[in-house]
Parts: C-alpha cells; structure tokens; sequence
C-alpha cells in the first residue's frame, strides 16, 4: 500500500514538476553584451556578439545549465586600433577566441509570466580560465518568448587581463557589463 502511494504521487506530481523544467534558446541576433571601461579621458562603450546558446531552468528547482558565449573577435569600440589593442593584447583572442558564462544555480522566484529578478551564480570564463560569479538578472518570461537582462561589474585586471592604460590615459581595473539576452522559451 505504501508504495501504491508513493507511486500514486509520482504520477500525479510529475507531470506538474516537468511542466516547470525549461529551455531558453538564445537568439544571437537579438541579443547582446554592451561594456563600459572608464578612463582618465573617457568612457569606452564596446559591444560584443553572442552565439547561440541554450539556458535550462527549473521554476522549481534553483539549478541552471547551460551557456552564453560571446566571440572575443568581435568587440568593436568603434576606434580600430583601440580593438586590435583589446584584441591582440588584452582578450588574447589568438588563444581564447570566446567568453562565456555558464549558470549554475539561482535565487529567487522565476513566475512563468512577468518579470522576475534572480541572483544568477555560475562560472565566468576569461582567457581560459573560470571564475565564480553571481549577477543580478531581470527575467522576463511572456508565452514562448523571454528576455534575460543583466547589469553588472567584472574585475578584469584581478582576474588575469591586462590593464590598456599607457602614459597619462589611464583605465580602470574594473569593467562594466549589460548583458542582454532574448530567446524563445520550449520544455
């Protein structure tokens, strides 16, 4: 009788837990990653290109999988020179030719409609090696769609990258990063 029960509960449960498990499938060409480096002289603005990419989620569970990557090849700050020093000198894009953020865990409430706001932890990867972070993020899920947005800070210079500051221009040794992602959510 015990495990009729238990049984009983699996199979009126599990449909519901699996309901809750979902893919978001990144949509490069509506996504993107902004950075901002602040200098003695100015602010750099930089974008950068996403790849597709898949995140899972569980509105039940607080576990993630799965990936964003950006190609190190395409930051663009819109002065040619400035990009091949970033390229060549700080991203070593010869060797690492992308950055990506794998999520592991959140917190929070994800609904399944509206806006939410998690704290996603997972591993950032630059130049090859991985660092814990947790990033703040705006989730928005609406039917099949689903937006993800996130604003936060990376310490590039701590973290191994070179600082690009020469002379009297100097940088900081922290970066700013908005990230923005947009997909079709499935199950």
């Amino acid at each position: 009788m015990k495990y009729f029960a238990v049984l009983a509960l699996v199979v009126i449960l599990g449909p519901a837990a699996l309901a809750q498990h979902q893919t978001f499938a990144v949509n490069p060409d509506a996504s993107e990653v902004k950075m901002t480096l602040k200098t003695t002289h100015e602010l750099v603005n930089g974008t950068f290109h996403v790849q597709p990419g898949a995140i899972e989620f569980d509105r039940s569970n607080p576990r993630m999988s799965g990936s964003v990557v950006v190609l190190a090849t395409s930051g663009k700050t819109g002065n040619d020179s400035r990009d091949k020093k970033m390229k060549h000198d700080i991203l070593q894009v010869e060797r690492y030719t992308t950055v990506s953020f794998e999520p592991k865990s959140y917190a929070g409430d994800i609904a399944s409609s509206g806006d939410s706001t998690i704290q996603v932890t997972g591993m950032f990867t630059l130049l090859g090696t991985p660092h814990e972070i947790t990033v703040p993020m705006l989730v928005h899920l609406d039917g099949a769609g689903a937006t993800a947005k996130a604003h936060f800070v990376l310490p590039y210079v701590q973290w191994g990258l070179k600082n690009p500051s020469f002379l009297i221009w100097k940088a900081d040794n922290d970066v700013s990063i908005d990230l923005s992602l947009s997909g079709r959510l499935s199950k």
